[in-house]
């Protein structure tokens, strides 16, 4: 599956419409909560991903990794991995990053929890993107991440 080229270029505007957006609606300290906001949203996703891969005694720990390069960035894996594992590991760190993100709102200011939940989705909507793409095949089947495509392989 292809990674089309207006997928990327998205991915690198989305982020300063939404601050343009946080400092009309809020005010110019939206910027700082922004900032701040990135490496929380990576770290909470990057807790849960290992968190998932630990509980099911994955071998595949070890294939994961952080990376920086879009629309990957984040905690994925950096080899071959089964599409089932991968799967799991993206479903909880969707709906789990959510709830904690959704249980901060009393207690944080609301630019903050605004930031986070675009951090939290701009980083997880990539990663969703081989789920919906590949629905139709087997769940046994193993797939790889590369820089313009995602390639999967049946057992």
């Amino acid at each position: 599956m292809v990674i089309p080229k207006t997928l990327v270029y998205s991915l690198m505007t989305l982020p300063l419409i939404w601050l343009a957006a946080e400092i009309v609606l809020f005010t110019w300290t939206s910027i700082f909560f922004f900032l701040l906001a990135i490496p929380i949203a990576l770290w909470i996703q990057y807790v849960i991903a290992r968190s998932v891969l630990v509980i099911q005694h994955s071998t595949y720990r070890k294939r994961w990794r952080f990376t920086r390069r879009l629309p990957w960035i984040g905690y994925m894996p950096d080899q071959y991995v089964s599409y089932s594992v991968y799967r799991r590991v993206q479903i909880h760190t969707s709906w789990i990053g959510l709830v904690i993100i959704g249980i901060m709102i009393p207690w944080s200011p609301i630019s903050f929890v605004f930031s986070l939940f675009f951090w939290h989705a701009w980083s997880t909507a990539p990663r969703l993107y081989p789920l919906f793409g590949f629905n139709n095949q087997p769940k046994e089947g193993m797939i790889k991440f590369n820089e313009e495509d995602i390639s999967y392989y049946m057992p």
